[in-house]
C-alpha cells in the first residue's frame, strides 16, 4: 500500500484548505497513493485524509522528522509538502524505492519536499532527532553545509549520509515529472514545485486555477 505523509503544523503559513487541496490533487492525478496522512496538531477532518497527532512541539518545518516514526506505514512512503500542486499523471511518485527530490539550489543534496522510501525503512531519522532535538536543530550540527537556511533536510541529508545511505534522485528518475513553477510561463506539470517565496497562492495563471479548483 502506497501512502502520501504531509505535515501541517500550527502557527505558520498553511491551514487545513492547503491539506484539502493537496489531497483533491492526490485522488485526481496520483490515484496509487491508497492513504492520505496529515501529521498536525490541528483538529482537522478532512474527507479522505487520516489525522494523526503529533507527538512533538518541535516547531516550523522540525515537525516534518515526524513522517519517519515507526508504525505510520506499511509500504510505500511518500513525504510531499503542502505546497506542491499536482496537475498531471503523477503514479509514478507511488512506485517503491528511496528517492528523493534534490536541493533546487544545492546538487547533490537531499530536499524533504519530497522523500520517498518503505515502511520503518527511516525510523532512524525520527529516533537520532528525537534523542537529541536541541542539539539538531542548532545551526552547525550537520558540520559546513552550503545551505543558508539550517532545516530539517540539512538534519536528514546529514543523518543519511552518516548511514552511507543516499536516496536516488526523482529528477534522475524521472526526468520528466517535477516542474519547477516560473511564473514567465503558464504551463506546468505534472509535479509542480514551488521554491522560495513562490508558492501557489501567489501563482499565476493554470497553476494558480488547479490550486483553487482543488
Amino acid at each position: 500500500m502506497a501512502t502520501l505523509i504531509t505535515v501541517l503544523k500550527s502557527g505558520g503559513r498553511y491551514d487545513g484548505s492547503w491539506v484539502a487541496r493537496l489531497a483533491a490533487g492526490v485522488r485526481r492525478h496520483a490515484p496509487a497513493f491508497e492513504r492520505v496522512l496529515c501529521l498536525t496538531d490541528l483538529p482537522l477532518a478532512i474527507d479522505g485524509v487520516e489525522r494523526v497527532p503529533l507527538r512533538h512541539d518541535w516547531p516550523a518545518w522540525w515537525a516534518k522528522m515526524e513522517a519517519f516514526r515507526p508504525g505510520l506505514v506499511d509500504g510505500t512512503a511518500l513525504l510531499c509538502d503542502l505546497d506542491t500542486v499536482l496537475t498531471g499523471p503523477a503514479d509514478i511518485l507511488a512506485e517503491p524505492g528511496l528517492a528523493a527530490m534534490e536541493d533546487y539550489f544545492h546538487k547533490g543534496r537531499v530536499s524533504s519536499a519530497l522523500l520517498r522510501w518503505h515502511g520503518d525503512d527511516l525510523s532512524s531519522l525520527y529516533a537520532a532527532f528525537a534523542a537529541e532535538p536541541e542539539r539538531w536543530m542548532t545551526p552547525g550540527s550537520c558540520g559546513p553545509v552550503p545551505n543558508a537556511v539550517h532545516g530539517d533536510q540539512v538534519v536528514i541529508d546529514h543523518l543519511l549520509g552518516r548511514q552511507d545511505r543516499r536516496p536516488l534522485f526523482f529528477q534522475h528518475l524521472y526526468p520528466a515529472l517535477l516542474d519547477f513553477y516560473d511564473p514567465r510561463r503558464d504551463t506546468h506539470g505534472p509535479v509542480v514545485i514551488f521554491i522560495g517565496d513562490a508558492k501557489p497562492d501567489t501563482a499565476r495563471g493554470s497553476v494558480l486555477e488547479t490550486w483553487l479548483r482543488a
